[in-house]
């Protein structure tokens, strides 16, 4: 345990001592019982966080912003929909001139020579920026060192007097043992423009995702409310788990649900804005979708529903590697891999230029890959220009498991807007028919099933044989729409065979 940690802890359990000291001999005995019965973390519940505000306060500010803005038009784009600084900014009355509004939010200082943490839409637009400090009385100005949207995250800097410094505070672990749920954690800021602010709670969650790729939130009952927008998360060691970022609340104000971007993320985002000025995330450069429990059937050697399903590898790190669509990335770089959204986590977190290992399971085999990742904010995907093709007659169509099914031909890219010249294009669904259900429309284009490509209806009945004579339930189709890929798993329900004319 940290001296500060060891600190408070002592001065919780003077208190405790004095409070039964107080007792009658029938409330100690009563008192005891009830300790008996509790589990041990129960009883560390802490009797006070007057110890902890005290402790951190100096290193929490609240921050206020100006802007120039049109009478007539408000600050657009400066307050994210739903985020808990929405609505903050004053109402202006129409007319033409120019005006200044002004808006509320909270920070808190990381390093003794004045860099502080914020949320981005905090101080998104604004023209100036003032730090107030709890200890001190004047405003200082700050200036933007840098920011990442994706995040919701900004770093500012004041300029620290020659000779003087700032109290600050660190991260902690948001994986660490003080940061499970059920932990006490305790938030500070500038709610409502009401001034320095403590509210407490539990962790109610963890690694609730909102609306962004990057999301890693934990959720908590401390109240937060408008204008604790970039204000601290801290555990009971005073360390820093979360920066308040959000509350959901139909009335606006706090019923309990509030979201806090976990340190985890956040302290890679503020390292890179501090070192580069800007966010510099890996890339891996594929198309990815989550694997779905029906999917598990139909990809040979997969157990669990689990891992990041490729799609698509146009031409970047992914693709130099070998990989391919279909690969089922279940390791990256020594971490195994739930889902796509924790793959699109790590890869994020991960260096630009790093040399990775990354295990893909293919065609029922495990492959390991080497791959050299990207710069995301650089990376420009890039597809090859469709080649123009003879012209052919109208195929014909087929019913196959209740999609009717066409060869590609230039009626039906022209028809449909397609861009791709091989696979099947789907004409028409049985709208009581799975594929319905899983949300086929015509237009969709097949190129894959069973992993493999597929360009008439000949080799698309051979896949479901295939499949069938290997014991699969379900077959694995590559369905392309508008460009954009994505895998569907059909169930192989044995087709009644239709009646010969005689």
């Amino acid at each position: 345990m940290k001296p500060q940690a060891i600190a408070l802890a002592t001065t919780r359990e003077t208190r405790a001592a004095r409070v039964r000291v107080a007792l009658t001999g029938l409330a100690i005995g009563a008192a005891v019982a009830l300790t008996q019965a509790l589990p041990a973390e129960a009883q560390d519940r802490p009797m006070s966080f007057a110890d902890l505000a005290e402790m951190v306060s100096p290193s929490v500010v609240n921050i206020t912003t100006s802007t120039m803005v049109s009478g007539r038009t408000g600050p657009q784009g400066i307050v994210p929909e739903g985020s808990p600084f929405e609505d903050f900014f004053n109402n202006m009355p129409d007319g033409d001139s120019p005006r200044r509004s002004s808006a509320l939010g909270s920070g808190f200082v990381i390093s003794a020579d004045g860099y502080i943490v914020t949320n981005n839409h905090v101080i998104e637009g604004a023209d100036e920026i003032l730090i107030e400090f709890f200890d001190r009385d004047t405003e200082w100005p700050a200036e933007v060192v840098g920011t990442d949207p994706n995040t919701d995250i900004a770093l500012l800097k004041v300029e620290v007097p020659e000779g003087e410094t700032l109290s600050f505070v660190q991260f902690g672990d948001s994986d660490g043992e003080t940061a499970e749920v059920g932990d006490w954690v305790m938030a500070m800021g500038n709610p409502l423009g009401q001034g320095f602010s403590v509210s407490a709670g539990i962790i109610s969650a963890r690694n609730r995702a909102l609306s962004g790729t990057y999301d890693d939130y934990i959720q908590t009952d401390a109240a937060i409310n408008r204008g604790n927008s970039g204000g601290p998360l801290f555990d009971m060691d005073g360390d820093v788990i979360g920066v308040n970022t959000a509350i959901l609340s139909p009335t606006g104000g706090s019923i309990g649900i509030g979201f806090a971007m976990s340190s985890g993320v956040v302290n890679n985002v503020v390292e890179q804005l501090a070192e580069f000025g800007e966010t510099r995330r890996g890339w891996l450069g594929v198309r990815i979708q989550d694997v779905t429990p029906d999917m598990v059937d139909a990809i040979d050697g997969l157990a669990d529903a689990q891992g990041a399903l490729v799609t698509d590898v146009p031409p970047g790190p992914a693709e130099d590697a070998g990989m391919l669509s279909g690969d089922v990335i279940v390791v990256f770089d020594g971490q195994d891999v739930a889902d796509t959204r924790e793959l699109v986590r790590i890869v994020g977190n991960s260096p630009v230029g790093k040399e990775v290992a990354v295990d893909v399971l293919r065609e029922g085999e495990m492959t390991e890959l080497t791959v050299v990742l990207g710069r995301r904010e650089t990376a420009e995907a890039s597809m090859p220009a469709p080649q123009e093709s003879p012209e052919e007659a109208m195929p014909e169509e087929s019913v196959v498991l209740g999609l009717t099914l066409s060869e590609s031909s230039d009626e039906l890219m022209e028809q449909y807007g397609l861009e791709i010249e091989e696979g099947l294009v789907i004409t028409d669904i049985d709208p009581m028919s799975e594929a319905a259900s899983k949300g086929l429309l015509p237009g969709d284009v097949i190129t894959e099933a069973g992993q493999q490509q597929v360009a008439s209806v000949d080799q698309f009945r051979d896949r479901i044989d295939e499949a069938r004579d290997a014991g699969r339930k379900s077959l694995l189709l590559l369905v392309r729409r508008g460009g954009d890929p994505r895998f569907v798993a059909l169930s192989l329900v044995e087709e009644t065979p239709e009646a010969d004319d005689e």
